[in-house]
């Protein structure tokens, strides 16, 4: 028997999503919370940094923390303070920046002053941690004014404004990167380009470059360090801060399914509180089974020979649900991979963890230290992605570094390990490992190809006996 042909428009005439007024079960609500825990942790995470900051009145510096109100940044004037613990495998490399977006309350204008030949990127991000600008020295991008928008934004632009930059959400994060070497004279030379990068709404766009000392910022203790970084997604507040992070952040081309699956899921545990704790014992799991492994680079990433971990996709991750949350527990706010290539691992050339108990050597062969256009470093964590204080101050090598040795060979050799070496040769190259298990991380800042193709990968961290 023939079927009748289907009517034009059919589709529109079905549910577009769960009837909310439907029973539903403690098991399918656990489900549910299960998946969306472990794909909207990047974006709770990022939803409360903005809560944090929205509580901030002024640009201040508390204890080893920049602190400014909604958009607007602060400005580090060196290298972050070891004792940071808001943002997991910072660099020292660069002085950082930072500052939340509210493109609900003002677009913002972001100010780049002339860096000269000094290396230079903006990151800004969305709630995703998507990255949405194209901002830095590898993009040719010139002194000037450039203008941040929300979603729905039809404003005017004002004259003299260089490009505007449109976000898929409305809350972000912009966190400029500028490069100095590890020298006194560089140290003093930068400060006088830091007091041109600002951000502020865009009723006070001018026309013209404006300056903050930043020396003069106020000054506050901040709170005794932690070991971790700070926690910014708690499943007990997950399910009550979801309704607004979903509605900041609509769903992506074939993700209207999953988000009207879980805002029906979401309705019906609203005044069934079985349900709602069904849903965070559920996040609770997932944070322990599925979220908290991802903090280990050994879980995930490309394989790399000698044990070592990048990805393909920094900061245009997409509907890559498992690398967004593996690297924003792991190491959130990486660059783009034509800003920035990463590489990371836990485990010597042997496959065992990296520990102080043992010493280690990195090897880079004659011109084979990471092919860049800008510069690179080789970084040490502790078990929490941190740095620790050691007698030297030293928490990475590279570019940064005009002291290291060469061998006769034109080869470089960075000898890892907790004590330092007797030979003043080796002492020069001397990274100190902190106690424990450690991680190394390699970064190539404005990489060239080889670093981005993967015919240039960093060489094994070799124990040494």
């Amino acid at each position: 028997m023939n079927r009748p042909p289907v009517s034009p428009g059919w589709a529109r005439a079905l549910p577009p999503a769960p009837d909310a007024r439907v029973s539903i079960t403690e098991a399918y609500a656990a489900h549910v919370a299960r998946d969306v825990f472990f794909w909207a942790w990047p974006l709770v995470n990022l939803y409360n940094r903005r809560l944090a900051f929205s509580k901030m009145k002024e640009q201040r510096y508390a204890g080893p923390l920049l602190e400014a109100p909604l958009n607007r940044l602060t400005m580090l004037r060196d290298y972050v303070d070891p004792e940071e613990r808001n943002v997991a495998c910072p660099n020292q490399d660069v002085v950082y920046g930072l500052g939340m977006l509210a493109l609900d309350v003002s677009p913002v204008v972001l100010q780049v002053p002339d860096f000269g030949d000094r290396f230079w990127v903006y990151q800004v991000v969305d709630l995703r941690t998507d990255s949405f600008v194209q901002l830095g020295k590898m993009h040719g991008s010139s002194p000037g004014f450039y203008l941040l928008v929300g979603p729905d934004w039809r404003g005017e632009v004002p004259r003299g404004i260089t490009r505007v930059f449109r976000a898929s959400s409305q809350t972000g994060l912009v966190a400029p990167r500028i490069f100095q070497d590890d020298t006194a004279q560089d140290k003093a030379a930068i400060q006088a380009v830091l007091t041109g990068i600002m951000m502020y709404p865009l009723a006070e766009y001018d026309g013209q470059m404006k300056h903050i000392d930043w020396s003069k910022l106020p000054k506050v203790p901040g709170g005794p360090p932690g070991e971790e970084e700070t926690r910014w997604v708690l499943p007990e507040r997950f399910f009550d801060e979801l309704p607004d992070v979903l509605a900041d952040a609509p769903p992506l081309p074939g993700e209207e399914a999953r988000y009207a699956q879980v805002l029906a899921v979401l309705a019906a545990a609203k005044d069934d509180p079985k349900l709602k704790q069904a849903m965070i014992e559920a996040a609770r799991d997932a944070e322990e089974k599925l979220v908290n492994p991802l903090f280990q680079f050994r879980n995930y990433g490309l394989r790399l020979p000698h044990h070592w971990r990048t990805i393909s996709n920094e900061s245009a991750f997409g509907s890559d649900y498992f690398t967004r949350t593996a690297v924003a527990k792991s190491n959130i706010l990486v660059n783009s991979p034509d800003e920035t290539k990463y590489f990371y691992q836990d485990l010597d050339e042997a496959g065992q963890r990296l520990n102080s108990a043992n010493r280690y050597t990195v090897s880079f062969p004659k011109d084979g230290t990471p092919p860049v256009n800008g510069f690179w470093s080789l970084s040490i964590y502790n078990e929490h992605h941190f740095f620790v204080a050691n007698p030297i101050g030293r928490f990475s090598v590279g570019t940064k570094n005009k002291d290291l040795q060469l061998a006769a060979d034109g080869s470089l050799t960075i000898h890892v390990q907790t004590e330092a070496p007797t030979d003043p040769v080796q002492r020069a190259n001397w990274l100190p490992a902190p106690k424990g298990d450690f991680s190394l991380y390699v970064r190539a800042y404005w990489p060239k190809v080889a670093a981005m193709d993967g015919s240039w990968t960093p060489p094994p961290a070799r124990r040494i006996d």
